[in-house]
């Protein structure tokens, strides 16, 4: 009788570390897809600030090649 008592309460332990364990792994899953929509917010930011940065790049260009014509046109 006392061997079904502690086999009854290993069964009872068993059940509640799994119960505790699924929770624990719902709550990561949630994490993880909190995560992951960071990051993809971060791409996206990124990838904004590159094209950002090739029109800056574009207009600096622009602005040079204006200056040197400019300057072209003041020696002759």
């Amino acid at each position: 009788m006392d061997m079904l008592k502690t086999f009854e309460e290993k069964i009872t332990y068993a059940v509640e570390k799994i119960k505790i364990l699924k929770e624990e792994k719902n709550n990561l899953d949630k994490r993880i897809e909190e995560l992951e929509d960071m990051l993809r917010m971060k791409e996206q930011e990124v990838d904004k600030l590159m094209v950002e940065k090739a029109a800056i790049k574009t207009q600096i260009e622009d602005l040079f090649n204006e200056l040197d014509s400019i300057e072209l046109e003041k020696r002759n």
